[in-house]
């Protein structure tokens, strides 16, 4: 039997044939598991591969549900996530070779929700050394290709899960966010990500829990699915003090937003960052079908100048209390643009501290006050296109050098600052038909209505374009 067209299907198209019958777990889990076979030694998205036991358990669940018996809204669909979370019985190597031939005594807080809710398990996502930079590489499984041009990166830090998805390999995925490790490989694959607001995906991780900056995330081909998984994710954890209480199954009620009436403030360059050409005409185009679809958009100036302090600092600083003691442990096994960071915090004053800690209160109120008069803020998503697998980072954007390796997505890094949800949405392709995608970014705890108003402009941009498959 070809099975071949599971892979194209949605998640939530999946979820719902399994749960009437009209397909096994067991096909759905082969056809994912025929479409790794068949492409990821060349896209390299798939690594801790472990087909065997996908079956048998995807096995199990259809004995489950012979039973009449269900485990949850993921019941049979195959998953692998991201390798610097846990799942029990798999390595989890962060990418470092420090790692290599760790495996998993028990489930992140996130894998367990995922298993919990009938995920099963084909292995984990590729992700660069640490999660430290959007691009995904390390000494431990390669470099992920994106699967629109395998001579383009992927993103990262989640590309290994961005590149899985756009393949098909998988339905969906999870992936991490501190400066825009969801949102920018979600853009270079033609996929949605969301970048939830601190505390919505909680988590158990090790580290200062009062930091709203590194969040937990899904990515997805469509709004539908990124809410699904939402749903499985986003329940409160009591280990996490950001955590937020409210019923995760307010994600399974989604209704299209319009933009008529709404109010879209517009930021072309979110406080004069570089762009590449093509990046600033699909952004411009992007404001104009948001005032096609009936928006007031309101071009603004909003003050960011203090937000690449905020990120800088605090992400630097937990980078030295996530991996300054296995850095300065094992130097030859780290890359340099992690030590870097951990030397940066490392020269940090009292006063440095403090001044990014006032700014950042001053960011998250600037923004806050802004929606009070708007409802979205629309912006550039990624300011690059995806760019050769050969180069570590970009160094210069429209002539414009970097000043840092992670200088180049600032247009994640500095909503990042603001505390902010924000939303990654396709929208366009290159003249080399590279994906581009453009960032809504909404109140404070306003996840579900991002998604609400993505639903409505994944309409709008389905009518506009054709979704080139890739690969």
């Amino acid at each position: 039997m070809n099975l071949s067209h599971l892979t194209r299907r949605s998640a939530s198209a999946l979820a719902e044939a399994i749960r009437r019958r009209e397909v096994s777990s067991e096909e759905v889990v082969r056809a994912h598991l025929e479409r790794i076979d068949a492409i990821n030694t060349s896209v390299n998205a798939i690594v801790s591969y472990r087909p065997e036991e996908a079956i048998d358990r995807a096995r199990e669940l259809d004995a489950l549900q012979a039973r009449g018996l269900s485990l949850g809204p993921l019941h049979g669909l195959p998953f692998a996530v991201k390798d610097l979370m846990d799942v029990a019985g798999l390595p989890t190597t962060h990418g470092s070779r420090i790692h290599v031939g760790t495996v998993a005594a028990a489930d992140s807080v996130i894998s367990g929700r995922i298993r919990g809710a009938g995920g099963v398990f084909v292995g984990k996502t590729n992700t660069p050394e640490f999660g430290v930079g959007s691009h995904t590489f390390n000494d431990v499984f390669g470099i992920t290709r994106n699967p629109y041009d395998l001579s383009r990166s992927a993103g990262g830090s989640s590309g290994g899960a961005a590149a899985a998805v756009t393949s098909g390999m998988l339905p969906m995925a999870d992936g991490s966010d501190l400066g825009g490790s969801i949102r920018n490989p979600a853009s270079f694959g033609n996929l949605v990500g969301l970048r939830p607001t601190a505390g919505r995906v909680a988590s158990a991780r090790p580290g200062n829990a009062w930091d709203p900056g590194s969040v937990l995330g899904p990515l997805a081909r469509t709004v539908r699915d990124t809410a699904l998984l939402m749903s499985v994710i986003s329940a409160p954890e009591r280990r996490a003090p950001l955590s937020i209480d409210e019923d995760p199954a307010l994600f399974l009620s989604l209704q299209p937003r319009p933009f008529a009436g709404a109010r879209v403030a517009y930021s072309p360059d979110l406080g004069g960052l570089p762009l590449d050409p093509q990046v600033r005409a699909a952004t411009e185009a992007a404001a104009r079908l948001a005032a096609d679809l009936g928006a007031e958009v309101i071009p603004v100036d909003i003050d960011l100048s203090e937000a690449d302090l905020v990120f800088e600092t605090f992400r630097s600083l937990e980078f030295l209390d996530a991996h300054g003691e296995e850095a300065a442990e094992h130097p030859d096994l780290v890359k340099q643009t992690l030590k870097d960071d951990i030397a940066w915090a490392g020269g940090f004053t009292a006063e440095t501290i403090t001044r990014a800690a006032g700014a950042r209160t001053r960011l998250f109120r600037r923004f806050q006050a802004l929606f009070e008069d708007v409802d979205l803020l629309l912006a550039p998503c990624v300011q690059v296109l995806p760019f050769p697998v050969e180069w570590e980072y970009p160094t210069e954007i429209d002539g414009v050098a970097m000043d840092r390796y992670y200088a180049w997505q600032r247009s994640c890094s500095r909503i990042t600052a603001t505390a902010m949800p924000a939303l990654s949405l396709p929208f366009s392709f290159s003249t080399e038909g590279l994906p581009i995608g453009v960032q809504f970014v909404g109140p404070y705890r306003a996840d579900r209505t991002l998604l609400e108003f993505g639903l409505t402009w994944e309409g709008a941009v389905a009518d506009t374009m054709a979704r080139r498959p890739a690969l």
